[in-house]
């Protein structure tokens, strides 16, 4: 027994040693071509290409060549872009750009890269900048890829996607981070930092961020046979995100109703049922705008056979036409997953098209096996049989992407052998999402050219935000730990160039039960996450056990409550539609982490449960249970209490008062907030009256957004913006001239401007103010200072 345990010890080694290190590779010479710089090293070979003058990208091998690749995740092929020099010294090599000076030691090819005033921006980190080195991983042969930078002591680092918070910290200063994509667990491969730049890491295997050590830190990848990675220079993060959404894809815009409010529950099981869901919120009058329509509407067949139990589901077609007469949309899950025996199952093994990959199915007990989506005719193929089931046929407005990690447990190992199209599942570990939802919606763009896509996908990686996918937190419990957690969750993911993020409000499980939610406890959580929820980009409930707004678990004041923050929601829409066409037109970040407005006040890197959603809103959400109050950073400016209208100095932590009722929430000086009038779905009631509500004390300016609220038009220009600047010394409000125009727009429309004081303009009520009517072309108002009432 013994000997045989030294043997496998002694294998163990064997499969797991690494080779040493290569002795550094120092340059031996370097042409230019074209937009790039070409450097032949004593070992290996390293290229440096000028995207644009801010954007950078290195790729590097000890192998005897570069290979060529085509990204899965960077789709902008660039100009050739030649607009740099190239210069030389006896230590360097130094390219300079309208924007950056990038030095080149000679010696052990580390990379510097500086600004124009000759400020450091990143360097790598000395003669231990980029390595690989073989190894053997899950007994296939490969080679490791890594790069390490300095890291100053006063920088934040943030994004690398959404992932349970082990640390206590959304920055990733100072500690290690696996970036591998199983349940539960995401990983986003782009970094934004405090000093003005971001990084994307173009490796698609499972990786770690190592930074425990505070002067420096690496990104690991366990396969490779080069390294490539892209530098993008803001320094401000809306432009470093602007850059990588430039290289990596535009973000679409959804259909006006995704902006309101999702009713979903594990699970509806009849047709009935779904119908009640939406008949609750519509006899209620309570806004809502999609019933979901989650798994197992299949059963008893497998899963996979896009067959929705005509039993259960007697006519789905008139089951979605009711939903639409009652203006509300219909979501339906639909995962990558096959059982055996069915048609869809047999026609992509017939094809090729499915993988080594198996789900142990919870319901079932049975290994599914999960389609190759790396395949292309794979993905067509996948799509035709869920379009011509599903989808298409009986008219459901949005995909529940679910399941798409792959998820095979704990069974990593296979998923790094299996076998895809592309090539071995350890070079496309993290990908699955990405060329999952790819495949669906270039095809939902092709066959239901008419409806905007909606997918709302459990895992994402770099890139998917072209897809029109909303990433959402997976099956997280319903537990106060778990809300905590959700908060940096959305943020980091967000700070990773994803714009659009989302939970379960509530949480899915409670140990794998649906929890009592008439239960105080379990009300008071419920309350304080669907405040959260509201101030998401994504409004979404889901879990197990009856949640709706309607239901009788609720209580009267609990009720109240939930129908504030839900009204609040539906008035804000015009505000929150503009950030979605800002999203899409200047690819701006909806729920921003505290360093995107304040990236030079260090007290706010480590502030993981505070967020601005767009330029206005402030949002504290209160994740502890029993509280009443609660501690909130105000950055330095001036600020409004958004319900009171009480003004406050910046710049300062402060006890606030948070009973159940209550989100702390502040508004930012010099903001200007466009709202709606109460409704019950997202396009019930014409914008032709709008409240401007201005909060005074700083300059401010914002753009309203508008469009058709549906189709694709607004890609050929059919949208119009309106810019409002408020002008403070003089309280003056400029209305520009409205530019562009829609089908639908309004050639006439009433502005109602309210000035918020202490009691003025304050909660989510209606606020009277200076009317005036506006037909389009340029307006100025001035408005006397507010008196507070007493």
């Amino acid at each position: 027994m013994l000997t045989n345990c030294v043997k496998f010890f002694l294998l163990l080694v064997v499969v797991t040693i690494v080779a040493p290190a290569p002795a550094r590779a120092s340059i031996k010479s370097w042409t230019k071509d074209g937009d790039a710089v070409n450097f032949t090293l004593d070992i290996g070979s390293m290229t440096i290409r000028v995207c644009q003058p801010d954007v950078i990208e290195v790729k590097y091998t000890m192998l005897p060549r570069m290979q060529q690749k085509n990204s899965l995740v960077v789709i902008n092929r660039y100009g050739s872009e030649t607009g740099f020099t190239v210069s030389e010294t006896s230590s360097a090599v130094v390219i300079t750009t309208k924007k950056l000076k990038i030095t080149v030691d000679k010696g052990n090819n580390a990379i510097t890269y500086d600004d124009l005033a000759g400020n450091t921006i990143l360097a790598e980190y000395g003669s231990d900048n980029k390595s690989m080195q073989a190894q053997v991983v899950a007994n296939i042969r490969t080679y490791s890829c890594s790069t390490t930078f300095w890291s100053p002591r006063d920088e934040g680092l943030f994004g690398l996607g959404c992932h349970p918070l082990d640390s206590g910290s959304i920055n990733y200063k100072g500690r290690n981070q696996d970036l591998l994509i199983k349940y539960l667990t995401g990983a986003i491969p782009v970094l934004l930092s405090t000093k003005g730049y971001g990084l994307l890491w173009d490796n698609y295997s499972a990786s770690k961020f190592v930074g425990a050590d505070p002067s420096k830190y690496s990104y690991v990848s366990e396969s490779g046979n080069q390294i490539d990675y892209y530098f993008f220079y803001g320094p401000d993060f809306d432009r470093i995100v602007a850059e990588y959404r430039d290289a990596t894809g535009r973000a679409p815009m959804f259909g006006k109703w995704a902006y309101g409010l999702f009713q979903s529950e594990d699970r509806y099981k009849t047709q009935a049922e779904v119908l009640a869901a939406g008949a609750g919120y519509r006899k209620a009058h309570i806004p809502v705008d999609v019933v979901v329509q989650d798994w197992y509407y299949w059963e008893p067949l497998p899963i996979g056979s896009h067959v929705m139990n005509p039993q259960r589901y007697p006519n789905p077609k008139a089951m979605v036409d009711t939903l639409h007469s009652w203006n509300l949309h219909a979501m339906i899950s639909i995962w990558p997953v096959f059982g055996s025996g069915t048609a869809n199952f047999n026609a992509l093994k017939a094809a090729g098209g499915l993988t080594s990959i198996t789900w142990d199915n919870v319901v079932t007990h049975t290994f599914d096996t999960y389609y190759d989506a790396h395949n292309p005719s794979a993905r067509e193929m996948y799509w035709d049989q869920a379009r011509d089931s599903l989808v298409k046929r009986y008219g459901w407005d949005a995909w529940w992407i679910d399941q798409c990690e792959p998820d095979n447990g704990s069974l990593l190992d296979a998923r790094r052998d299996a076998q895809f199209f592309t090539g071995k599942g350890i070079d496309f570990f993290n990908t699955y999402s990405l060329v999952h939802t790819d495949g669906i919606y270039k095809n939902w763009r092709r066959d239901i050219p008419g409806k905007r896509a909606f997918f709302l996908a459990r895992q994402s990686f770099a890139g998917e935000q072209r897809n029109a996918a909303t990433l959402w937190s997976s099956d997280i419990e319903c537990t106060w730990h778990s809300f905590e957690d959700q908060v940096p969750q959305g943020i980091d993911a967000c700070a990773s160039g994803i714009p659009y993020w989302t939970s379960d409000i509530g949480g899915y499980h409670y140990h794998w039960q649906a929890p009592d939610w008439s239960r105080p406890e379990m009300r008071e959580l419920f309350t304080r996450w669907f405040q959260f929820g509201a101030f998401c980009p994504v409004f979404r409930i889901h879990g197990k056990g009856e949640r709706a707004l309607y239901s009788r678990n609720w209580d009267e004041a609990t009720r109240t409550t939930l129908l504030t923050y839900d009204n609040l929601r539906y008035r804000l829409l015009p505000y929150i539609y503009s950030l979605a066409g800002k999203v899409t037109q200047e690819h701006y970040t909806m729920m921003r982490g505290l360093a995107f407005d304040w990236r030079g006040d260090t007290a706010v890197y480590g502030i993981k449960d505070q967020y601005m959603f767009g330029p206005a809103f402030l949002v504290n959400p209160v994740t502890t249970p029993g509280a009443t109050s609660r501690s909130v950073y105000l950055p330095r400016g001036g600020w409004f209490d958004f319900w009171t209208g009480k003004r406050l100095d910046g710049g300062v932590r402060m006890d606030a008062s948070a009973p159940l009722s209550t989100m702390p929430l502040y508004v930012r000086a010099g903001s200007i907030v466009p709202m709606g009038r109460e409704m019950e779905y997202a396009t019930q009631k014409p914008a032709d009256t709008l409240e401007l509500r201005v909060y005074p004390g700083a300059d401010g300016s914002f753009t309203l957004y508008e469009d058709e609220n549906e189709g694709y038009g607004y890609e050929q220009g059919a949208f119009a913006t309106i810019a409002f600047n408020w002008h403070d010394k003089n309280h003056n409000l400029s209305i520009s001239a409205q530019k562009g125009s829609f089908p639908g727009a309004f050639k006439k429309r009433v502005f109602n401007i309210v000035v918020v004081g202490d009691g003025v303009g304050a909660g989510e009520a209606a606020a009277k103010g200076r009317y005036v009517t506006y037909t389009g072309m340029p307006l100025s108002v001035v408005i006397g200072a507010t008196k507070s009432r007493q």
